[in-house]
């Protein structure tokens, strides 16, 4: 068993590991957003890979999240942990709460989304989709959660947007009618993938924001984003730690 880690904003490098390396990939998608970090938390074999670069230098349309997740798989990996801040659309999720997804709503407009690019003869490949999130790591998220005391929702629906731009008001509001309860920009598409290549994926979202749909606060700007994450990012890092040696 071995554990890919993709690592959102304020998380890239955390100081995790046991007998950590680098070593680069080479996919058939071309190079990964970051070389793979490998090392072993509480025994168990982990692999952790920068999802805008190690220095944040790759905006969210330009992530190459094909080669991402083919170098994931390429180096073994067996379940795929995702962090990433979001921004809040509903007033019962806080700033700093965590939100153990459990639905996506995709509305990016540049990315590639499969790896099908071809089928084969009489053999389509339409991957499903109904619950993209793996209940066992995501029962697992929860539970740590729990005993950690740390304030959490057990399910959340994310609407992953193409960035790197915020939403407008009209967009806001338009994802809340939708039934969206955080937006990011990277999600939805690494579930769609992982999920095409097999490997088993959650993810763990920090809320940082309230985007711009609530009007008696400012609209969000990603200084603010950063001063919360950092504030709250040992929380994710803690739940992660306590969460793999517990993956089966």
């Amino acid at each position: 068993m071995k554990i890919g880690i993709i690592g959102g904003s304020g998380l890239d490098n955390p100081d995790i590991f046991e007998d950590p390396r680098d070593e680069a990939a080479i996919t058939p998608y071309g190079a990964p957003s970051s070389a793979l970090k490998h090392g072993s938390v509480g025994g168990v074999a982990v692999v952790l890979l920068a999802r805008h670069g190690r220095e944040h230098t790759i905006p969210p349309t330009q992530v190459n999240y094909r080669a991402n997740i083919h170098a994931l798989k390429q180096a073994g990996c067996t379940h795929i942990l995702a962090t990433t801040a979001v921004g809040s659309l509903r007033e019962e999720i806080g700033r700093g709460d965590l939100v153990i997804v459990d639905q996506f709503i995709d509305f990016t407009k540049q990315r590639t989304l499969t790896f099908h690019a071809a089928f084969e003869p009489h053999a389509p490949m339409h991957t499903p989709m109904a619950d993209p999130f793996d209940a066992a790591l995501r029962n697992l998220l929860i539970a740590a959660c729990e005993r950690l005391g740390y304030a959490h929702h057990k399910t959340g629906t994310v609407v992953t947007i193409e960035g790197p731009r915020f939403s407008t008001r009209a967009e806001s509001r338009m994802f809340r009618i939708w039934g969206a309860d955080i937006i990011n920009m990277s999600i939805a598409v690494e579930a769609i993938l992982a999920n095409e290549a097999g490997i088993p994926y959650a993810a763990v979202a920090m809320s940082t924001d309230y985007d711009c749909w609530k009007t008696d606060e400012a609209p969000v700007t990603w200084d603010a984003i950063l001063t919360v994450f950092k504030k709250n990012a040992e929380k994710v890092t803690n739940l992660l730690l306590h969460v793999i040696p517990e993956v089966k």
